[in-house]
């Protein structure tokens, strides 16, 4: 299996409104994301940082994608 990249938190949200989420709240530097169906997360926004791999999968697991599935959407 190949590493997953790092990415931002504005990448990750990009990536995101591909598969159809939309911004519904922005409070503070966390953007909360839902997609028509129900699923909801919330991804940080911080210049120049990258979110860990941990709070990755957390996102992952929240909007129900395989790392397969969002590296298509980069």
């Amino acid at each position: 299996m190949t590493r997953f990249p790092r990415l931002t938190g504005d990448q990750i949200i990009s990536a995101l409104k591909k598969a159809n989420f939309e911004v519904v709240r922005v409070r503070g530097s966390h953007h909360r994301l839902r997609h028509s169906d129900g699923r909801v997360t919330s991804v940080p926004v911080h210049t120049g940082e990258t979110i860990g791999p941990g709070l990755m999968a957390s996102i992952l697991r929240d909007v129900e994608l395989t790392r397969e599935e969002f590296i298509l959407l980069l």
